[in-house]
């Protein structure tokens, strides 16, 4: 089905072509757009319809339209609202999901377009009021409810001491001041939430002049902001205890009644149990729910059909009197997950195809196979933009093998050699803004064993608690490792078998025969990566199946050394084959063999020539994240789970859990306590409270964000919160039970978390709780901030093992910072603690600081630490010898005696010698620098390929030897633009050059 755009109205054209909220108000029974500075502007006499565009991370755009109808709007317009819906998303194609949003009622969805609020004004079109502008009269005194954890519906009631009562938060509008009383049955969450609200009308209705008190339940009138509050109700009385409201919620789960539309009336279905099959591609079908009513419409019904089954669900509540009965109307396809949720079982969404270039590439790659001449078909597929790291790689790690019950810690040269029945820990320090940041994570290999797994999550418990939980915890498996992960380690290498006591008598109690891996021996390994940063080795089956035409590999049998290129690689890949031989067989020669040129000594060693892959291994791509609130109740954990998963969880989990249906949600209780899930839409920072779990998914990783306030038994089980929400599978998109899970305490923010907000780390660095922190913020006056910890040592240029001498790698150094091959350790020590703290390898910009209330007057958060530790700091450094930081096991590390005054007499010299000694060392006599002091050298001499190449110079930096004009004419660009751009984008013009 679909609309004519010369059928449709004028007004609706061009309509969701781009990200952003469109508004249309209903006015003679035609839709008006509204402009965006008048977006959450709603008259009471109206209806509204509301299209919100959201491009997604596939590159697709989604819509959803809710209607929107006014207290005093009349019926015929709220019905052509209904209509104009239909047609608005038959002209978008179809796929919008559509919602009818009543005055007072609305979704939390809608509600979310318009933080913190909306507040209806009375006027309207129809009705002929006059629609009032703010400002335009005497402030009269309004009195207004609100309510709500994640957002707030506010409603005006009268004026009056009747109106108040001990279970919600109310706001007093006066010309001067604005009060919030807090009911005493209302929770901390939303009182914060309600001072949002308070926030609002400041700086709407009072031009953010104004003042603001807080008034709690049950304070008498010595307290001078009470009394004031209660002069204006003729003065103090305690409020009447209001009857209980009807929670006969407490078992009972809704009766599904499902009704087709045929021919003008609804038919009911009888059934036993609801499935997907019952609902036909021709049909118009209502699945009413109690609190929502569901229009399914078939992808083959007409226009027609679907504004007829449309009037028969708005008569349906009308002769019932359901004001507050939402309606949502999905397409056959495009059906939302709570709908979904509905039915038994509903089928898997079939994966997407192979693209065009994926076809292409596969084609190509067998018909070269077969010696036939494909020049012109065999195309790589295009460039794609590597996924960031966001986590500065210049830190310090340390690496644990899982042992009998205990841990054994690894040399440098073992710490990134892992096997596939093995658990580790590892840790590692990083510089962040304001201090060293810390992940403790743990590794399971894929044959690893029950017994290891619980040893590792044990003591990784203990090393973040001996942290003050202000580390970061992961939980990650072989074969679906992030990309910070690949960073930290930089070069990874994977092997069969394990080495540990417990793998060791398994495979010999059940018989299973011992592969791990021997260096004598027959070991075929795939490598893949994105640049000496990010590479990996990961040893497969030595057989010809395992290869693939879009990887490299080694193979060895003994001292037998074969690399094998598949003819959709590129250079980049074949330059990481000879990287991982260094790690693997560093000593020998290897034999190159090209896909379709192999000998026959290669195909014996791998048991003979047969059918192999070409399609790349997907990794799984991120999605749009989704935040999910878990409330906390008295040492037990709630974790909200929203109606639209209930039937689904009812279905699945009737064997483990008890479901307990609670009005719109659904109570899941587990051996450790009560869990419920709810889902926050358009989250912000803000919405991370304090007292509470939260859960961002984004599909490829979750995490799990623990407020300062949550007891610290809960803070342990965070970890199997996180799982609880990989095994119920909310989103229903069959995740992996093996998808990375990091723990996140708040004031220890990673930036591969905050990413996914407009962050800023003054707000959970400020003490109390949410409620708290708010009102000080709305008053003005603001709370001290947590102290912020001090670095414990300096940061170096290179990776610091915690346990041997700092090895210098040339894969660990940001393109920014100069290594020069020559220096002493010492040296390279004393250069690192005067250089910028700008200069890291950061993989991310820093967070942006946003002003919560920007029309409010509040202070600037400190964003950096004392002149004074600054400078203590680097004379710490300069006259102590240089040391490993310690795990966080071994406790906090005293900090340094602070000596100011001698550090400000010390630095000017000191800086003058490091700059004579970088001159003296980088530079030869009578030879012609550049603009870093650097000597100059013509191209034909720094290439990988030259004949005579140059010597004594850091073959890891060859284009910073080139004159800046040579420069620019081979890159095609000034040093200072190629400084800027993405390292692995760096890489891949210096090989194409032959400078890497």
């Amino acid at each position: 089905m679909s609309v004519s755009m010369k059928d449709l109205d004028p007004a609706f054209r061009g309509a969701g072509q781009k990200e952003g909220l469109e508004v249309w108000r209903i006015e003679d029974f035609k839709p008006v757009p509204i402009p965006s500075s008048s977006h959450g502007k709603f008259f009471m006499g109206d209806s509204y319809i509301i299209l919100k565009t959201t491009a997604l991370k596939n590159g697709s755009l989604r819509h959803d339209i809710h209607y929107w109808v006014g207290r005093d709007t009349s019926q015929d317009e709220a019905g052509t609202a209904a209509i104009l819906t239909i047609e608005l998303d038959a002209a978008l194609g179809g796929r919008a999901v559509q919602y009818r949003e009543v005055q007072s009622n609305e979704t939390e969805k809608f509600l979310s377009y318009f933080r913190p609020c909306i507040m209806p004004q009375p006027g309207g079109v129809a009705s002929g009021f006059k629609h009032v502008e703010v400002n335009e009269q005497e402030h009269a005194t309004h009195l207004y409810v609100c309510s709500g954890k994640r957002v707030v519906h506010v409603k005006e009631v009268p004026f009056a001491r009747l109106s108040l009562h001990h279970d919600d938060i109310f706001i007093l509008d006066t010309k001067s001041k604005i009060f919030q009383f807090n009911g005493s049955n209302s929770s901390i969450q939303e009182r914060a939430k309600a001072l949002e609200v308070v926030q609002y009308i400041k700086d709407t209705f009072h031009a953010g002049k104004c003042e603001v008190a807080a008034v709690e339940d049950g304070r008498m009138m010595a307290d001078a902001e009470a009394g004031e509050f209660w002069v204006f109700f003729g003065g103090f009385a305690p409020l009447p205890r209001r009857a209980p409201v009807d929670s006969n919620e407490k078992d009972e789960e809704t009766t599904l009644k499902l009704l087709c539309f045929n021919q003008g009336k609804l038919d009911s279905i009888n059934y036993e149990s609801l499935a997907h099959e019952l609902l036909e591609t021709n049909k118009c079908y209502l699945l009413d729910c109690g609190a929502e009513l569901f229009l399914w419409t078939g992808r083959t019904t007409s226009l027609q059909e679907r504004k007829g089954a449309s009037e028969a669900a708005e008569k349906l509540l009308s002769d019932a009197n359901r004001t507050k009965t939402h309606v949502i109307k999905v397409i056959e396809g495009f059906e939302t997950i709570m709908f979904k949720s509905k039915f038994k079982e509903w089928p898997q969404t079939p994966d997407l195809k192979l693209s065009s270039e994926d076809g292409r590439g596969k084609v190509a790659a067998l018909l070269k196979r077969q010696g036939l001449n494909v020049k012109g078909l065999m195309k790589a597929a295009p460039a794609k933009e590597e996924p960031q790291p966001y986590i500065d790689c210049t830190g310090s790690l340390q690496v644990w093998r899982v042992n009998d019950k205990d841990k054994t810690l690894l040399s440098s040269s073992a710490q990134s050699k892992f096997y596939s029945g093995d658990c580790y820990i590892f840790q590692y320090m990083y510089p962040g803004n304001d201090k060293d940041e810390c992940l403790v994570g743990t590794w399971f290999g894929k044959k690893s064993i029950e017994e290891d797994r619980l040893t590792a999550i044990t003591l990784t418990r203990k090393m973040v608690e001996s942290a003050k939980f202000q580390a970061t915890q992961a939980c990650l498996y072989e074969g679906r490792e992030p990309i910070q992960f690949f960073v930290i380690f930089q070069s990874f290498q994977v092997y069969k078998g394990g080495l540990s006591s417990g793998y060791k008598k398994f495979i010999a109690e059940n018989g299973i025969n011992d592969d791990t891996y021997s260096e004598d021996g027959l070991a075929l390994f795939r490598i893949q990566g994105s640049g000496p940063e990010n590479m990996q080795a990961v040893q497969v089956d030595s057989v010809a199946s395992s290869l693939n035409s879009s990887y490299s590999y080694i193979l060895h049998d003994g001292n037998s050394v074969f690399t094998w290129t598949g003819n959709l690689t590129t250079a980049l890949d074949q330059e990481l084959v000879e990287r991982q031989l260094d790690v693997i067989k560093p000593n020998l020669q290897s034999r190159s063999q090209k896909e379709g040129s192999e000998t026959d000594q290669f195909w014996s060693l791998l048991g003979g020539k047969v059918e192999y892959s070409s399609q790349k291994i997907g990794m799984g791509n991120e999605s749009d994240p989704h935040l999910f609130s878990c409330i906390l109740s008295k040492g037990n954990y709630k974790l909200y789970i929203s109606l639209e998963l209930q039937n689904l969880l009812s279905s699945t989990l009737h064997f483990k859990y008890r479901l307990t249906t609670f009005c719109s949600t659904t109570v899941l209780t587990l051996p450790a306590g009560v869990i419920k899930i709810i889902e926050i839409y358009h989250f912000t920072q803000d919405d991370l409270m304090t007292e509470d779990l939260f859960i961002l998914d984004c599909h490829t990783d979750i995490f799990v964000w623990v407020g300062q306030q949550v007891d610290v038994k809960v803070r342990l089980q965070a970890l199997d919160v996180g799982k609880k929400f990989l095994e119920l599978d909310f989103l229903m998109e069959n995740r992996s039970h093996d998808t990375p899970i990091f723990i996140v305490m708040e004031g220890s923010e990673p930036p591969f978390f905050t990413r996914f907000f407009k962050w800023d780390s003054s707000k959970s660095l400020m003490h109390g709780n949410s409620y708290e922190r708010k009102l000080s913020i709305v008053k003005g006056g603001g709370t001290p901030a947590l102290d912020k910890p001090k670095r414990r040592t300096p940061v170096h240029s290179g990776r610091s093992t915690g346990q041997e001498p700092q090895r210098s790698r040339s894969m660990s150094f940001s393109p920014d910072r100069a290594r020069v091959r020559g220096r002493s350790p010492a040296f390279t020590a004393l250069a690192s603690t005067f250089e910028s703290a700008n200069t890291r390898n950061l993989s991310t910009p820093p967070p942006v600081v946003k002003k919560l209330y920007p029309k409010s007057a509040t202070p600037d958060p400190s964003n950096t630490s004392s002149k004074s530790s600054v400078i203590a700091d680097l004379t710490g450094s300069s006259n102590c010898p240089t040391q490993a930081p310690k795990s966080v096991e071994d406790g906090p590390v005293p900090e340094k005696p602070k000596q100011e005054e001698d550090a400000k007499e010390n630095i000017g010299s000191m800086a003058g010698r490091l700059e004579s000694l970088t001159i003296a060392e980088d530079v030869k006599e009578n030879e012609p620098e550049d603009d870093e002091g650097l000597p100059i050298y013509p191209y034909d001499l720094l290439k990988t390929t030259a004949a005579e190449p140059v010597t004594e110079i850091d073959v890891t930096r060859r284009e910073t030897y080139l004159s800046s004009a040579e420069f620019k004419e081979k890159f095609g660009m000034a040093k200072e633009a190629f400084s800027k751009l993405p390292k692995w984008k760096q890489n891949r013009m210096k090989i194409a050059l032959h400078l890497f």
